[in-house]
């Protein structure tokens, strides 16, 4: 009856938890989508300031999950790889508009230049580029990210008939990297959703076992019709303590909910005076005791 009491309670919790889980890992991605639409229209003027509103909702939403001040830091962690999966996305439909579109021809570099520098960061190459017949090929100048061509060198690239994205050479406008790498850092930012959720649940899980006579226990003493005195209870753990046989790594498991008037540092000091300790890390709803333990629970 305990395990059922106990079950139904987690129940009821975890069926509030996922919902709100989905809702935020939902939000997310129609951030991402939204933020790499408006990027196409929208400057850092206007985008910044809705990202530092989006993480201000983050945080707000997953306080709800029950995490404490660790939503802070998930939901600059989750608005980081948001950011950097709606960059590469567009990276990504750039490259993959170049492909539908383009046209490969064979062209010249006529001309070369440098970012100009600015302390160690790296400087991009750009590139004019002339076909064959003397025209320049249309839109903006092919870039990379270092010195790898001369002027009069001959190369095969792609070229926008528009004249809105730069020309690329043929491995360049390869989007499979960018697709997988934006998919990733989306998978991130649902990943910490779901962290926090698992986060959020384990840590109510330990407050039910630290605060004693709390809620489950005391439904379970409404449910079973279980009117025993804590000095009753106090007893009864020692007979289980007792007679109760280890598990196969030597604890000796018990139902708290069996004894809703004792806290988990009291049923630890009983254990003490048999010669037990309270194990408290790993207890997956129960109370467990062995002779050594990984962390013991502090003494009522």
């Amino acid at each position: 009856m305990s395990a059922d009491v106990n079950g139904e309670a987690r129940g009821i919790r975890a069926r509030y938890r996922i919902p709100l889980a989905v809702g935020i890992g939902c939000y997310v991605l129609a951030v991402i989508a939204g933020m790499f639409l408006l990027a196409d229209h929208f400057g850092p003027v206007v985008q910044v300031p809705l990202w530092i509103a989006h993480g201000v909702v983050l945080i707000i939403l997953i306080e709800k999950l029950g995490v404490g001040q660790s939503s802070l830091y998930a939901a600059l962690f989750i608005v980081f790889t948001s950011v950097l999966s709606a960059y590469v996305t567009g990276v990504a439909r750039d490259d993959l508009t170049l492909q539908h579109r383009g046209i490969e021809i064979t062209a010249t570099v006529v001309k070369e230049r440098l970012d100009p520098p600015q302390g160690r960061k790296g400087r991009n190459s750009y590139y004019t580029l002339e076909r064959q017949d003397g025209t320049r090929v249309p839109g903006p100048e092919m870039e990379t990210t270092s010195d790898l061509y001369d002027v009069g060198r001959v190369l095969t690239v792609i070229e926008d008939p528009k004249g809105e994205l730069r020309p690329q050479t043929p491995g360049e406008a390869d989007a499979t990297g960018d697709v997988v790498g934006a998919g990733a850092f989306a998978l991130a930012a649902i990943g910490s959703v779901g962290w926090m959720t698992w986060r959020g649940s384990d840590a109510a899980r330990r407050r039910d076992e630290q605060k004693g006579p709390g809620r489950l226990r005391k439904v379970y003493k409404t449910v079973t019709g279980d009117h025993s005195t804590r000095e009753e209870q106090e007893e009864k753990l020692r007979q289980a303590l007792r007679t109760y046989p280890a598990d196969r790594r030597g604890y000796i498991k018990v139902a708290p909910e069996e004894h809703p008037d004792l806290t988990h540092g009291r049923a630890a000091r009983i254990a003490w005076e048999m010669g037990l300790r309270a194990e408290a890390v790993g207890n997956r709803g129960a109370w467990r005791f062995k002779e050594t333990v990984v962390e013991e629970v502090p003494h009522d």
